[in-house]
């Protein structure tokens, strides 16, 4: 007898998952029995980094990644990193254990009352299947749900009786099926694209984090390179879809909507790809386009397309309009723009500078290492020092939800296993999901992790002064000491507060072939999260 089980685990078979994260609760346990011996199951210590590593994995791989989480109670532990997962368009699949069926309506303990309800609006979908039949078509439908365009997060709660129960024989029909994106833009919209771009005097390219993650990064340093036009990345951007050495580039846009105009003034085209318009952050009044620009948007993402304020859209995947347009626009008649000047050195201070701590770390990684970062006070240092060249190199939380880092760095060297990642962390943010460091250590995932201690959420200080607020409490954190918190977690750590030292923890840390830690006292300075 062919059982739900077997059928959904054939399913995923199927679909290239074989990887669970997790954190086991009693009405998950029947979906454990007699694991297949051909799957893994990632054990996290809270549900919380059981799906910020499945967020990680998902987005290094290019593949979906299935979470399995307790109920209500683990859902609800989860959704800070949901919204993460949300906002990065993260292909998860991510279920709950639900009740006996037959006690469900009783609301015994461990029920998810309401469970479709209780994750949205942060899932693209979400089903509670209504017999034990329908179990597999549902995992099927979310798969192929999860991974359309735009990817995103979808959510099952299956009651806990329903794994034993007989399959549908109907079920093997859903084995084989597959769906495809493939929505390119069609003779005459790519006609309308080109001649537009072509007629522009003064474009300027805007490249979001869905370029990265369609792996279309050499295509828009193609249509750069013919255009001979700067090129930003995106306010807030998550990933990092254009070398940040190249001359064409010239960083990330600010998260405000004035600031956003005065860097774009002068140029009469727009074009932005892969990313919303615009992911603002700080208020600051202002109009959203620049005089005498117009703009356009290509998107994957129906209400990314949908709510921008300003400017044209078209809705497709990412990677084979990218593949038209570097194709057919023409190739100017001029010189590439001038690259920006290199960063100047730091003097070496105690605490350290974030500044030298970037400008060490670039120096000692391979050339294809992925950061992860979540120090969220040192984003512009990060990215005026470390040079990011290859596709899938750098990380953050897309929502800015705190927590993010740490788990997706162990699921990004799960999916990596040739590239070393640096988990760049601040002291406030490390403590959001420091349990990581334990599935790490455990499974000998050997992420480096490196916390920037600065005592105090540096973020916030500087977010205080944007709004004028004084005499904020609770922004303080003193007395944490995290390679203590690393060794109890079974991990090596290592402090280290100048650039020797950090240089040769690096070099410790890679040889060992294990996850490190590596604790650096930081300064906190004005220059804050601008994003």
């Amino acid at each position: 007898m062919k059982t739900v089980r077997n059928v959904t685990y054939e399913l995923l078979r199927r679909n290239g998952i074989n990887k669970v994260f997790g954190n086991p609760g009693s009405n998950e346990l029947p979906f454990l029995k007699n694991f297949p011996k051909d799957f893994e199951y990632v054990l996290a210590l809270h549900e919380g980094v059981a799906l910020g590593m499945a967020d990680g994995f998902a987005q290094a791989s290019g593949k979906p990644a299935l979470v399995n989480l307790h109920s209500a109670a683990g859902t609800g532990n989860a959704m800070g990193a949901l919204a993460n997962a949300s906002n990065g368009h993260s292909p998860l699949i991510i279920t709950a254990g639900q009740q006996n069926r037959a006690m469900v309506a009783l609301e015994p303990l461990l029920t998810n009352t309401d469970a479709t309800t209780l994750p949205k609006p942060l899932v693209k979908w979400s089903r509670e299947p209504a017999s034990a039949q329908e179990v597999p078509h549902a995992f099927s439908r979310a798969i192929h749900t999860a991974t359309s365009e735009a990817p995103g997060p979808v959510y099952l709660s299956i009651p806990y009786d329903d794994w034993d129960k007989r399959a549908d024989e109907s079920s093997a029909s859903l084995l084989n099926r597959r769906v495809k994106n493939a929505r390119s833009l069609s003779s005459d919209e790519l006609a309308e694209l080109v001649q537009r771009i072509n007629t522009a005097v003064n474009p300027v390219l805007v490249l979001g984090a869905d370029v990265d993650a369609a792996r279309a990064n050499h295509h828009a340093v193609e249509l750069a390179e013919k255009l001979k036009c700067p090129v930003w990345a995106a306010p807030s951007s998550p990933r990092c879809a254009f070398p940040t050495r190249h001359a064409c580039f010239r960083g990330m846009l600010p998260a405000g909507i004035a600031s956003i105009g005065r860097l774009l003034s002068g140029h009469d085209l727009i074009l932005v790809i892969g990313a919303p318009v615009f992911r603002y952050h700080q208020f600051e009044a202002g109009p959203f386009l620049p005089e005498g620009s117009e703009l356009i948007l290509i998107s994957s993402d129906q209400q990314e397309a949908a709510r921008a304020p300003v400017g044209d859209a078209w809705i497709g995947d990412i990677h084979p309009i990218l593949s038209q347009l570097a194709g057919h626009v023409a190739d100017r008649a001029k010189a590439m723009p001038d690259a920006l000047p290199a960063p100047l050195p730091v003097a070496a201070s105690y605490p350290l500078k974030a500044e030298s701590v970037f400008d060490i770390l670039n120096s000692v990684a391979p050339a294809n290492s992925i950061f992860v970062n979540e120090s969220t006070s040192t984003i512009p240092a990060l990215w005026q020092r470390i040079n990011i060249a290859t596709q899938g190199s750098y990380y953050l939380a897309a929502a800015g939800g705190l927590g993010f880092a740490m788990p997706a760095g162990v699921g990004i060297q799960l999916a990596s296993p040739d590239r070393q990642v640096f988990v760049v962390v601040g002291d406030g943010s490390a403590n959001y999901s420091i349990q990581a460091l334990w599935t790490a250590a455990h499974y000998a995932i050997p992420v480096i992790f490196i916390v920037m201690k600065n005592g105090t959420y540096g973020a916030l200080r500087w977010f205080a002064d944007v709004l004028n607020a004084t005499d904020i409490p609770g922004l303080n954190l003193p007395d944490i000491h995290f390679s203590q918190l690393a060794e109890g977690y079974g991990v090596k750590a290592f402090r280290a507060n100048t650039p020797e030292q950090i240089s040769d923890a690096v070099s410790r840390a890679r040889a060992s072939g294990k996850p490190a830690l590596i604790e650096v006292e930081t300064c906190w300075t004005e220059q804050g999260e601008k994003q």
